[in-house]
């Protein structure tokens, strides 16, 4: 493996990538997340930074790094939960240091057909260092929200992903705080401007690289209501990988076409996508936000940013040279950070970082979901909970109701259905019992920490309100 270089970089080349590669589930997993790894080497310029979401499964995180350990010396797979949480991230330089901080708030076990809970969601940290200096640090977060299942506002799990945003923001503030640049991308299941994103780039100094080169790119897909209220024309599917950054459901991606289309794939036919025609439903999900060391120049005492953005696009948008399909259903996004200084102008002396709100409604509005979603949760806790009282009443009926039965297969037949419903009413029990309420708890810490920043954002500093411990 390559050693830290004496000479640390001018220039860092960011790749960020779901690789759509859930075991059993995704279609030609092997086949396509090999060809991933045939494309990040191939790539000119070759990243010096990856982040890979949704490989879940080692063998495929080897096969990439076979193909780009030449680069690529070092690597971390990280585990987390029941099945692995599918995050990975891939380095020019040494990993000095990495972990896995899981998010309190993350699904729910009943939700088992949506396996959000059973992966362990959570942020995957790596503490890189390019150079010989404490300031030749990086800090990457590579992380995958919750994904939404129903609309906002109407997304259930809505206040999942807002607590999500919220700890990965503190993160990378706390890096940020550390002089080190911060890098964090992934699949964040969000919209730009939407309230997830609002939070990350308010209470962390991070900022999205697409809308710093494209302030005024799509917040949404064309199709959708707060897109269609900024008056814009429907875009082709050029448009929106080049200047509004869709990552997802693309028209080019074969991923995302109708019946027929998928069917003449299938055939072996090389189906050839016009890049003109109409995209309704593309939009961006997947990010790279960056926060740059800062500096004090050594002559004139004047601070600035460590690091600037030179350019920043969706990539991974070829197909697979025999299959014809897509590499995955998402697009990558990539960026390119240029150092700005050299050692002569460096000063340890780093400026705090300025502290940031959002409008005092939008903590109201978080707040307001928290109690909404809250006043759910103990609803389910109550019904699961009676759930599993009424099936133990039911199988106490049925040991008394075998005393006077008449016949052994009619006692059978009690015994059996009263077991399955014990069995399924001893689960519910066990998720109201034990796992709502210790979501209910670690919804509780997320509204503390609203509450306690509404407050000081009002300039009310050491007056939050502190919680109650939650039965």
């Amino acid at each position: 493996m390559a050693n830290t270089s004496s000479f640390p970089p001018s220039n860092i080349r960011i790749l960020s990538l779901n690789c759509w590669g859930l075991k059993y589930i995704a279609t030609l997993r092997n086949e396509r997340l090999a060809e991933i790894g045939n494309q990040i080497a191939a790539a000119d310029p070759q990243p010096d930074i990856v982040g890979l979401q949704e490989c879940w499964t080692q063998k495929d995180y080897n096969a990439i790094r076979e193909r780009t350990q030449d680069f690529l010396p070092y690597g971390k797979f990280y585990h987390s939960g029941i099945f692995g949480g599918g995050l990975a991230i891939l380095s020019r330089w040494p990993i000095v240091e990495s972990n896995m901080v899981r998010y309190p708030l993350n699904g729910r076990p009943a939700a088992f057909y949506r396996g959000d809970w059973y992966v362990g969601k959570g942020v995957a940290c790596a503490r890189i260092r390019m150079g010989p200096t404490r300031r030749d640090i990086a800090e990457v977060f590579t992380t995958h929200l919750h994904a939404p299942y129903e609309t906002e506002p109407h997304d259930s799990y809505l206040v999942h992903r807002t607590a999500q945003a919220w700890e990965i923001a503190k993160l990378m503030r706390g890096a940020a705080e550390r002089g080190h640049l911060v890098i964090g991308l992934g699949d964040f299941n969000m919209v730009p401007l939407s309230l997830a994103h609002r939070i990350i780039e308010t209470h962390s100094p991070a900022r999205d690289v697409w809308r710093i080169l494209h302030p005024e790119s799509s917040i949404g897909a064309a199709k959708d209501k707060v897109e269609q209220a900024r008056g814009v024309s429907m875009p082709n599917a050029d448009y929106n990988v080049t200047v509004n950054g869709a990552t997802c459901d693309s028209a080019l991606n074969t991923w995302r076409w109708n019946e027929a289309h998928k069917k003449r794939l299938k055939r072996g036919e090389n189906v050839v996508i016009e890049p003109t025609v109409d995209d309704p439903n593309a939009k961006r999900l997947d990010y790279i936000f960056f926060s740059s060391g800062s500096y004090v120049d050594a002559t004139t005492g004047t601070a600035s940013s460590e690091w600037t953005l030179e350019k920043a696009n969706v990539g991974m948008t070829m197909r697979h040279p025999t299959l014809h399909c897509s590499l995955s259903d998402h697009f990558s996004v990539e960026a390119t950070l240029t150092r700005s200084i050299s050692d002569s102008s460096f000063s340890n002396n780093h400026s705090a970082l300025p502290e940031t709100y959002l409008p005092l409604d939008v903590y109201d509005e978080i707040l307001s979901k928290i109690s909404e979603y809250e006043a759910r949760e103990r609803f389910q806790r109550r019904l699961r909970l009676g759930h599993f009282g009424y099936q133990l009443s039911i199988f106490i009926g049925c040991l008394i109701g075998v005393w006077w039965s008449p016949h052994n297969y009619v006692s059978f037949i009690l015994m059996f259905l009263s077991g399955i419903g014990l069995s399924a009413g001893v689960i519910d029990g066990l998720m109201g019992g034990l796992f709502v309420s210790s979501e209910l708890r670690a919804l509780r810490e997320f509204e503390w920490e609203v509450r306690n920043t509404r407050a000081l954002a009002e300039g009310k500093e050491g007056k939050a309100a502190d919680s109650s411990e939650v039965s």
